[in-house]
């Protein structure tokens, strides 16, 4: 049983060489979905995994075990073993909760602080232009009461061209009309769960740059062009923005590997292919669905046999 959800914990370590070479060789909005997709489902596998390891260490309390109805102590292997893996289980969940409380507590304070700075512009067809000569932009997802905004610098607008400048609006609005900003969340929540899926978040950031800089690509109809914006945008922005302080749910033109951007703009447009990747990808969470699975399964046995329901192995 131990070793059956122990393999959900290990298999996130696996997952960070396969989203990147899903980035390189996959379209980029296929490489988004999958990416974010695969690290979703790892994450649940590993909270599972997490949850079913502590039930040993509670079960090992008198009043739990009563609630359960316990009539025998519960055997999931050698007792030192399974009692010391559970209280890891719980340590490892207390340190997720804490972590997805402070930094959850950290985004919203930022987002909050970047709705201040444009709260009352006037904005035009969901442009909204901040006086503010570092040069800047990114695009500011909504809610039920506010309207989704693209946010561009009076600094930014001065730095880039006319068609400069409808590359990188393109680009801002491909964020916002894809929801580019619920890929990003998810990632960094995983980040939060598990430290292997940390560095995934910067694939799935990577991607979503990819996909809106094909989008401004298609919409201007020129990729030397759209790589031309970005660069000058990402040079223009550089030292400006305070990436610390920008929150996650604001994705811009000037974030991410520009050098890795550019040159697949300056290339022929990605093919629609399936990579090993993607396959490989699949496996790894099928491997861990099924482990977690299994295991909880294998655990509910042995609460069974404790509870005298079932003939002890």
């Amino acid at each position: 049983m131990i070793t059956l959800l122990l393999i959900p914990l290990l298999l996130p370590w696996a997952l960070a060489p396969l989203a990147r070479r899903t980035t390189q060789r996959v379209r980029p909005e296929i490489a988004l979905w999958t990416i974010t997709c695969a690290t979703t489902a790892l994450t649940l596998g590993v909270l599972a995994s997490l949850g079913v390891l502590l039930l040993p260490l509670a079960l090992a309390f008198p009043p739990a075990a009563a609630l359960a109805e316990l009539i025998r102590p519960l055997t999931a292997g050698p007792r030192p073993l399974v009692l010391g893996v559970s209280a890891l289980a719980v340590g490892a969940l207390a340190l997720t909760a804490v972590r997805v409380a402070r930094g959850t507590a950290s985004e919203v304070a930022r987002l909050r602080v970047v709705r201040r700075l444009v709260h009352g512009l006037p904005d035009a067809g969901g442009l909204c232009v901040l006086d503010d000569p570092r040069p800047d932009a990114f695009a500011l997802p909504g809610g039920p009461a506010r309207p989704d905004r693209i946010v561009v610098t009076t600094g930014m607008l001065r730095a880039l061209g006319p068609v400069e400048r409808e590359a990188l609006l393109a680009h801002e609005r491909a964020h916002l009309v894809a929801r580019h900003h619920l890929f990003l969340c998810l990632a960094q929540f995983a980040g939060w769960c598990h430290p292997a899926l940390a560095s995934v978040a910067d694939h799935v950031s990577f991607a979503a740059e990819r996909a809106a800089d094909e989008a401004a690509a298609r919409r201007c109809g020129d990729r030397g062009t759209a790589a031309q914006a970005v660069g000058r945008a990402a040079l223009a922005a550089k030292g400006a923005r305070d990436a610390a302080a920008a929150p996650t749910l604001t994705p811009g033109a000037a974030s991410g590997p520009v050098p890795a951007r550019v040159r697949a703009l300056l290339a022929p447009a990605p093919v629609r292919r399936v990579a090993p990747a993607l396959l490989a990808m699949l496996l790894v969470c099928t491997a861990a669905g099924a482990s977690s699975l299994a295991g909880a399964v294998r655990l509910h046995q042995d609460v069974e046999v404790a509870q005298g329901e079932a003939p002890a192995d």
